[in-house]
């Protein structure tokens, strides 16, 4: 059902990267976790952490646990804020509470952001929502 996973997340002047890196593991734990500086506006020093994961058992256990750790209703009721019109799902997760292995899943602020690919033919929103959707509903 899900093509690939991109995730994202950047590390602050006053965030430890090593616990940000975790975060991003408690949510897929077989990330391939790639780093690059960058500069904020006011010449702060940034770090993105981001990469993809693609292989199939890794993004079902991820979207299992999705579904078992998260408010289903809740979850139900963005997709179709949440899926753009190409069939990619954006999902923000609290930094701090990954970290705590609690998946929050907001709507602004410090977050690690995935872009979830579904696998939807052709690839569009309604096709992907309604897959997205059975998934939910089904579990």
């Amino acid at each position: 059902m899900i093509h690939n996973i991109k995730f994202r997340a950047f590390v602050y002047e006053s965030e430890d990267i090593d616990e940000i890196s975790q975060a991003i593991l408690n949510l897929l734990p077989e990330a391939e976790i790639e780093a690059e500086e960058a500069e904020g506006l006011m010449e702060d020093k940034i770090i993105i952490l981001s990469g993809v994961v693609s292989k199939k058992r890794y993004t079902k256990t991820f979207f299992n646990t999705l579904l078992e750790w998260t408010d289903l209703d809740k979850l139900n009721a963005d997709l179709e804020r949440k899926i753009d019109e190409k069939g990619n799902w954006f999902l923000r997760f609290d930094k701090a509470d990954a970290l705590d292995e609690i998946w929050t899943i907001i709507d602004k602020g410090d977050a690690i952001h995935l872009k979830i690919k579904i696998a939807a033919f052709p690839a569009k929103k309604q096709i992907a929502v309604d897959k997205v959707r059975e998934a939910i509903l089904s579990d």
